[in-house]
């Protein structure tokens, strides 16, 4: 029977290649990639209802601009958010 160990090294290694893998799934693949994202791309992206992407915005968590009656989320901020650090 094989046992292996896991050490908190080995944990900090899975969540670096953990955020290397998502931010190369989001990474903008060119210049003309987007900045802003819509709410519907930015609940497909976090898997977050819509709900949930309204207290995102009430607490503050996730800056946004509203033009019309669109809300419009910048990338490099939800980025930010999936890294843990909200400001």
């Amino acid at each position: 029977m094989n046992v292996e160990i896991i050490t908190k090294e080995d944990l900090k290694q899975l969540k670096t290649e953990m955020l290397a893998e998502i931010r190369q799934l989001i990474k903008p693949e060119d210049k003309q990639s987007k900045q802003w994202l819509k709410s519907a791309e930015v609940r497909k992206l976090l898997n977050i209802s819509p709900g949930i992407l309204q207290n995102l915005r009430i607490n503050g968590t996730l800056r946004f601009t509203k033009i019309g009656g669109m809300m419009y989320y910048k990338l490099e901020d939800i980025n930010r958010l999936l890294e843990g650090g909200n400001k």
